[in-house]
């Protein structure tokens, strides 16, 4: 009987000593817990910063342009009525240059112009120098391979302008396409392709500065240029001496679209929304009127 009650006194020894050790494991990883879950509530906001940061280095436009509260622009400044740029002040004016503005502000920024030419475009772009190039840039295949374009904002096509007095002799390219015909060019971009693939029989010379091209034609020194028909239907606006064409039936086709880094999804998706936007709301039309009813 002694044995039986020592025995039951031994098993609720150990047994108290087992809850206690339970309690004092539970207290323990309760403890532990705790600390965890406020070390954790304390990192999060460095955590949250930390992720912000590389998101605004290595993320989408749409977040790094208003991070930073400027986009830049890559834009020849050569190409009325979409760019000039003023040699004396430097100022840029034009359609697309008001587009880049627009552009900034509905992303809380302002526009930075970076100055480039046509055979270097793509490659700036590339490069990083910009994040959109803007500026009349034709969609090209070869612009496609080593970047995207927005949606496009306007159908175009080549075209020529001639003195007025000979808008009669040089409507196709036939006509255009013969010996003693002088065709003028400007360098690097989708015009001086055009010219170098139908040219052959004419004397083709590429002229080095866009904005004084049109010079060139005026003073009898060029007879023709086959350049975009919007660029056309300005500079016959603004030389009467020059007359576009048949800028309505272009010798080719093609669109206007902004230049955009590839692989950036959520940037392009955005662009194309604006680009929409305005080619629907008014916005492009003021902007176009503007330089097109001088």
């Amino acid at each position: 009987m002694r044995r039986t009650v020592t025995l039951s006194a031994l098993a609720a020894v150990l047994a108290a000593t087992a809850a206690g050790s339970a309690l004092a494991v539970g207290s323990t990883a309760n403890s532990t817990a705790n600390s965890t879950a406020s070390s954790a509530s304390r990192a999060e906001p460095a955590r949250a910063k930390a992720a912000e940061r590389a998101r605004q280095q290595r993320g989408t436009l749409l977040d790094r342009v208003p991070g930073r509260g400027v986009l830049r622009v890559c834009t020849t400044g050569d190409y009325r009525p979409f760019s000039h740029r003023d040699p004396k002040s430097g100022t840029y004016t034009g359609i697309d240059i008001k587009m880049a503005g627009d552009l900034a502000e509905s992303l809380d920024a302002k526009p930075t112009f970076v100055p480039t030419t046509w055979a270097t475009l793509v490659d700036d772009l590339v490069a990083g120098r910009c994040d959109v190039g803007m500026g009349g840039v034709s969609v090209t295949l070869a612009r496609a391979r080593e970047a995207s374009f927005s949606e496009p904002y306007l159908t175009d096509g080549k075209t020529p302008i001639v003195r007025c007095e000979d808008k009669d002799e040089y409507r196709t390219l036939e006509e255009i396409d013969r010996p003693g015909v002088r065709v003028v060019v400007n360098p690097g971009g989708t015009n001086e392709q055009f010219a170098r693939a139908h040219i052959k029989q004419a004397t083709l010379t590429v002229h080095p500065d866009n904005t004084t091209i049109f010079d060139e034609i005026i003073a009898g020194r060029a007879d023709v240029m086959m350049t975009d028909a919007s660029e056309t239907r300005y500079q016959s606006a603004i030389h009467p001496e020059l007359c576009a064409v048949h800028p309505d039936e272009p010798f080719s086709f093609s669109e206007k679209a902004y230049l955009l880094p590839r692989g950036d999804a959520q940037f392009k998706e955005y662009v194309d929304q604006w680009v929409h936007l305005a080619t629907h709301d008014g916005t492009y039309k003021k902007y176009e009127d503007e330089w097109m009813k001088r």
